[in-house]
């Protein structure tokens, strides 16, 4: 720093200033512009989201919408949006006076953020679940206080006039968004749009995947609670507007300038009283979020309270209310909402603030979270009534697993397709059904709303499941014991099962820090160098065997004929893997499809009821083949595939890794069902999705039925594949 200080003065005390200074001069003057027009902007955008929000208070008994509370979660979280306090207009980040980093409390379901201190006092303005009583949805407008650029078009111009909203120096007028549509309107086009068109809202472009409130009913017993909540905030809303007045009257009396700052004083003090008081507490929680938020668990949402209210703990997540069960009713026939659930403690840990996205976007109903107390089910039960649904899993290829094998014990009709969001580490499922590589890849792409658009024109096409029945022999008893688990991706039994143990047993003691995918992957690097010395799975060959069809197939080793070719450096096999897709890894393709082999092996295609089994080398083998360098041996395809062992080896189905003792492994074709396919920009891709929509209509008319249209989507799989 100090040779470049020291070769700026050279360059300006030159004979050449002349020369440069105008153009230092100039580059710092341009600099000094910009800055100031986006501190400008910022200012003026803050002070038209304040103007917006007086404006809703002074007309918000007009607009006679149906409210609800705020979902509150603590968040320690210092860059996200809102910046600013709903209650009192002002800056969410403290002083430095205070001097420590204190949480902030933001609804889980329209976004907007509080003080630790000021959120008691908020007005009941979230959006309502639950509208069954109503005839038709109304739009719920608020202020922009985040910056949802997943609707980029919607949110340029207003719903009424066309004009462009936010742009400074074209339209000073404050705007509102309806939380329901995501459109935006300028305030003083409100009055007129609402009489022409009572303000009906049609649930904007993803109308066809929210839930809509006119279909959940809040349970009965919810209202007991909920008129004790309505006392307690009329009380404290009494109290605080009895504050404003006496603070009006003192200001009247000619004394405001030294009692206002006392009042400051003091409320700074307290300020910073409170924020260290609920900083202690929340030392043995959570450093990133705790949540306070809206969770189903047993089929219930558990929605926000006050802050007197006592703290339960409900599957690991520190939840502050009370219970609310919901219900739906009065289903429309051609209704194909969402089902979502999300996955938190997959790969990067995203899961709390892709759920506020999501609860923001679409009804927050229809939104789950999975844990180690609540699976799947929960939600599969109350979207049992609708006829037809699709489903969005949030989360890595285990939890795809999870959500598919709940689907298929709840035995629908018609079972609904899935789509996949990556937030695993590998995320393989993802990448085969062209939803992408990693989460990442979503903001890259248009963000949630492009990735729900593409979920409404996606194709549905079918994904083989294969039964695992394992056996373990216990020769010292005499005993063996077996059990079923289910694969949808791969098995690998050997060198790669070795370093998915090791990682999963090192996330189970350190889960924290496993907080993002690119650590992850080092980590997932580090157990396999370590696996290349130690070579723990190098007797394979000899003490494990591969059957086929009911045909023996030989696994390669040294003293083998056909060892001899040149990426496998005449090594032994240290690991088998089992394919079911294109996609092994984080994206290796093992049985390559368009390269050219000397063998007689078909494609590989993961609807055509057919395995593939690889073999690799051990992990230096695995990490050339992540970078491209080397290819996995092709050893055999079919329908049936045995590997018995005479040890204990490591065994991985899905990325799950566990220990298998000497046994039997057999693996057969189970069943199909029904994923989600990104459309991709051809004809094709186009075609097959408009298919599907054909043969969905045609089995809601009655023309086909459920059977009929499955064979059909089996068909047109195979035959576009």
């Amino acid at each position: 720093m100090i040779e470049l200080s020291t070769s700026l003065l050279r360059l300006l005390t030159s004979s050449n200033v002349y020369g440069y200074g105008p153009f230092f001069f100039g580059s710092f003057g341009l600099l000094a512009i910009l800055y100031a027009s986006f501190k400008w902007q910022r200012r003026t955008s803050l002070n038209w989201i304040k103007d917006a929000a007086r404006a809703k208070k002074k007309f918000w008994k007009k607009l006679n919408v149906p409210l609800s509370h705020h979902t509150w979660m603590e968040d320690f979280s210092n860059g996200e949006q809102p910046s600013t306090c709903c209650v009192c207009l002002t800056s969410l980040v403290l002083p430095q006076s205070v001097g420590a980093h204190f949480p902030v409390h933001r609804c889980a379901v329209c976004g907007v953020a509080a003080h630790f201190f000021c959120s008691e006092f908020t007005a009941k303005d979230c959006k309502c679940v639950a509208q069954a009583c109503f005839s038709h949805v109304k739009h719920h407008w608020s202020e922009r206080w985040v910056n949802m650029d997943d609707n980029a078009e919607l949110s340029a111009f207003c719903f009424y006039c066309d004009e462009p909203c936010g742009v400074p120096f074209i339209n000073d007028c404050p705007t509102w968004h309806c939380l329901w549509c995501q459109r935006r309107i300028h305030v003083k086009c409100h009055a007129i749009m609402s009489k022409e068109s009572g303000d009906v809202c049609d649930l904007g472009p993803h109308r066809r995947l929210i839930l809509s409130p006119l279909c959940v009913k809040e349970n009965e017993e919810n209202i007991g609670g909920r008129m004790l909540s309505s006392i307690k905030e009329g009380i404290r809303a009494s109290s605080v507007r009895g504050k404003i007045k006496r603070k009006r009257h003192q200001g009247k009396a000619g004394k405001s300038h030294s009692v206002n700052e006392k009042l400051q004083d003091t409320t700074s003090t307290n300020s910073a009283l409170k924020y260290m008081f609920n900083g202690f507490v929340g030392l043995k929680k959570s450093n990133n979020e705790k949540n306070i938020e809206c969770s189903k668990v047993d089929g219930s949402v558990l929605s926000n309270s006050t802050h007197n209210e006592s703290i339960q703990k409900t599957g690991g997540t520190v939840i502050c209310g009370q219970v609310k069960k919901y219900s739906l009713v009065d289903v429309p026939q051609d209704a194909r909402p969402l089902l979502v659930f999300i996955n938190a403690k997959s790969g990067g840990q995203l899961g709390h603030y892709l759920r506020r996205r999501l609860n923001m976007l679409l009804n927050p109903a229809q939104v789950f979270e999975l844990s180690a107390s609540q699976g799947p089910e929960v939600g599969l039960e109350l979207f049992s009534n609708f006829q037809y649904f699709r489903v969005l899993v949030c989360g890595g290829d285990g939890t795809v697993a999870w959500v598919l094998n709940a689907i298929e014990k709840r035995n629908f009709e018609s079972p609904p397709p899935v789509a996949v969001l990556p937030l695993g580490t590998g995320n393989d499922m993802s990448r085969v059904l062209q939803w992408g590589r990693g989460f990442s890849m979503v903001d890259g792409h248009g963000g949630l709303s492009t990735i729900l658009n593409d979920i409404e024109h996606a194709a549905v096409t079918m994904l083989d499941r294969w039964k695992v029945k394992i056996r373990e022999e216990n020769s010292e008893y005499d005993q063996r014991k077996e059990q079923s688990k289910f694969m949808l991706n791969y098995l690998g039994i050997g060198c790669d099962a070795k370093v998915a143990y090791e990682f999963h047993v090192t996330r189970q003691e350190n889960p924290q820090k496993f907080s993002s995918r690119f650590v992850n992957k080092l980590l997932y690097a580090k157990e396999g160098a370590r696996d290349i010395v130690d070579r723990t799975c190098a007797e394979l060959p000899w003490q494990v065997w591969l059957e086929v069809d009911g045909k023996g197939i030989e696994i390669p080793k040294s003293n083998s004929v056909n060892i001899l070719i040149h990426w496998w450096h005449y090594k032994d096999s240290e690991g088998l893997i089992v394919l079911n897709i294109g996609s092994y890894m984080g994206g290796v393709d093992l049985w390559q499809n368009d390269s050219e082999h000397d063998d007689d092996f078909s494609p590989q295609s993961m609807h055509d009821k057919v395995l593939e089994v690889v073999c690799v080398c051990g992990a230096w083998h695995l990490g050339k083949l992540q970078v491209g360098l080397s290819q996995a041996r092709r050893l055999a395809q079919g329908k049936a595939i045995r590997i018995h062992s005479s040890s204990p080896f490591p065994v991985q189905i899905d990325g799950e890794p566990f220990i298998q003792q000497a046994g039997c492994l057999d693996i057969t074709h189970h069943g199909q069902v029904f994923t989600l396919r990104r459309a991709p920009e051809e004809p094709r891709g186009h075609a097959t999705a408009i298919m599907t929509e054909v043969l969905l209509d045609a089995e809601c008319k009655g023309i086909i039925n459920a059977s009929q249209r499955k064979v059909l989507l089996q068909q047109i799989a195979l035959q576009l594949s």
